[in-house]
């Protein structure tokens, strides 16, 4: 299955706990100022690549012991990012995920796009929420600014209520 990205890191360390492999998907709605990552905004700019390769290029080192995708935004390519995700599931990777969607609007969102909920259904860990320069921070691990949230998708999807991740 192809999917469009703006690139791959293998090892991060700043997406999430541990070495983890990390997709920056194409393409971005929110165009949030201050964003990190706009390069990842134009949905017709970066790569198209094989979902097959990007799997094995993270299964192919040792030190990966998740998954994060970024971007861009995932949730604008859920499907692609939904089948990738389910292989990754099935080797024992945990998977995180950012997004700009507030969990409300992917709720809300889930209602008429199948790959929404699909997607949310895999995901460990969810950083959620736009980019707001004016509550930009360095002092929360693995947010970018104040109103980001960790979502523990799990227990959130069990309890129909955002349950917040500890680390």
């Amino acid at each position: 299955m192809d999917i469009r990205i703006s690139g791959t890191v293998s090892e991060s360390i700043v997406d999430g706990p541990g070495f983890r492999y990390t997709v920056f998907v194409q393409g971005c709605p929110h165009n949030c100022p201050g964003c990190h990552n706009p390069q990842t905004h134009d949905f017709e700019s970066g790569r198209i690549v094989d979902t097959d390769e990007l799997f094995r290029e993270c299964v192919d080192d040792p030190l990966n012991k998740g998954v994060t995708f970024s971007g861009g935004e995932p949730f604008s390519q859920a499907k692609e990012l939904y089948e990738l995700g389910k292989r990754f599931k099935e080797r024992g990777y945990d998977i995180w995920c950012y997004t700009g969607w507030t969990m409300k609007e992917l709720w809300k969102m889930a209602e008429s796009e199948y790959y929404v909920g699909k997607l949310m259904s895999i995901i460990d860990v969810l950083v959620d929420g736009r980019f707001i320069k004016e509550r930009k921070t360095f002092s929360l691990p693995f947010r970018g600014s104040e109103n980001q949230r960790l979502i523990n998708m799990k227990m959130t999807l069990e309890e129909n209520m955002v349950i917040t991740y500890i680390l």
